[in-house]
């Protein structure tokens, strides 16, 4: 059995209905599970997030996907302080070999979200990760309306939405789900061969 992990910080809602669509896609793939472990407001005491469950399930996991809104041009607050204590797992070297991704998502089609990415991708490397891109193309350039990678992003899956600033429910593109779900197949995919599966 592969384990695919999602893990992630929403604080609106968007990058969590995100995150439910890549483990939709990673569980459609047979022999595959995946869970989704959201980073919360909870774990972090004075600045320091601390889950050892979290990190525990992480280290038993072929493939870690991480999420984070884009925040002034970079990951969430929370989501950093996610990855300053994950250190523990790059001093020993624990992820090593598994296999990376991510997504991200803001109000603006922009709103610099491959800074967010390769924030991801620069950690990931840091852990001695594979890095697996999105791989989608556009859907305009291949005579589809479904919406897929309307965004144009390779290096991970970028979503958007028109935020409200009075609340209310977080909608998410279905073309930007769509993306994330055919992404969490690719990633299912690629651990499955990668960890001979």
């Amino acid at each position: 059995m592969t384990t695919i992990s999602v893990v992630y910080f929403s604080g609106s809602g968007h990058t969590h209905l995100m995150a439910e669509s890549v483990a939709r896609g990673a569980s459609q793939v047979d022999g595959v599970t995946a869970e989704l472990l959201r980073i919360t407001g909870a774990q972090i005491t004075e600045g320091r997030w601390n889950d050892p469950a979290t990190l525990d399930t992480l280290l038993r996991s072929d493939a870690i996907v991480f999420g984070s809104p884009t925040y002034m041009g970079g990951v969430a607050a929370q989501f950093k302080a996610f990855v300053d204590a994950a250190s523990s797992a790059w001093f020993a070297q624990q992820w090593k070999d598994k296999i990376a991704g991510g997504f991200t998502h803001s109000g603006s089609p922009s709103g610099d979200k491959q800074g967010t990415l390769l924030y991801m991708a620069i950690n990931a490397a840091q852990h001695g990760m594979i890095w697996v891109g999105a791989a989608e193309m556009p859907s305009q350039y291949v005579g589809s309306d479904e919406g897929v990678n309307r965004l144009g992003s390779y290096l991970g899956v970028m979503g958007q939405s028109d935020l409200n600033p009075n609340g209310g429910e977080a909608i998410v593109h279905p073309g930007d789900r769509l993306t994330a779900e055919k992404y969490g197949q690719r990633i299912a995919t690629i651990a499955q061969r990668h960890h001979g599966s």
